[in-house]
């Protein structure tokens, strides 16, 4: 089943890419970055209010906690980044680029989580730095 909710986090995150860069276009990235955000948070919380998931915010760990805030503070420097690449850059390149974030993810999740390495994503990794390179040269 994740691989169902992984498909559909790529579609919505194409969707993204190109509703961001339409609503850009006149804006100021970090205003637009400041209401997509609100946005956002009101879905998030929405959906977990009406799930009846709030009632078990007491019972995470501070542990948890820190890393969600820094989960959060990457998330945030991200979609600024992000909005300010889509202003001055195409979407067509900005967008891919973005997606180097899977090679990084790879390499951090081998180095600070110690999983394994397989070849096969090994090369999957090899493959989105080239695409990568062949966009941004």
């Amino acid at each position: 089943m994740w691989w169902i909710y992984a498909l559909l986090s790529a579609f919505f995150a194409a969707l993204t890419a190109i509703f961001a860069k339409i609503g850009v276009s006149n804006v100021n990235s970090d205003l637009a970055t400041a209401i997509r955000t609100v946005v956002i948070l009101v879905v998030a919380w929405g959906i977990a209010l009406a799930r009846g998931e709030v009632k078990g915010i007491h019972t995470i760990s501070k542990y948890s906690l820190w890393f969600l805030i820094l989960s959060g503070l990457a998330t945030g420097l991200s979609w600024i980044f992000y909005y300010k690449a889509l202003k001055l850059g195409k979407v067509s390149q900005v967008a891919p680029v973005d997606k180097l974030s899977v090679a990084l993810t790879i390499l951090l999740s081998v180095v600070i989580l110690k999983e394994t390495l397989t070849i096969k994503t090994f090369a999957g990794a090899l493959l989105i730095i080239a695409g990568t390179l062949v966009l941004i040269f």
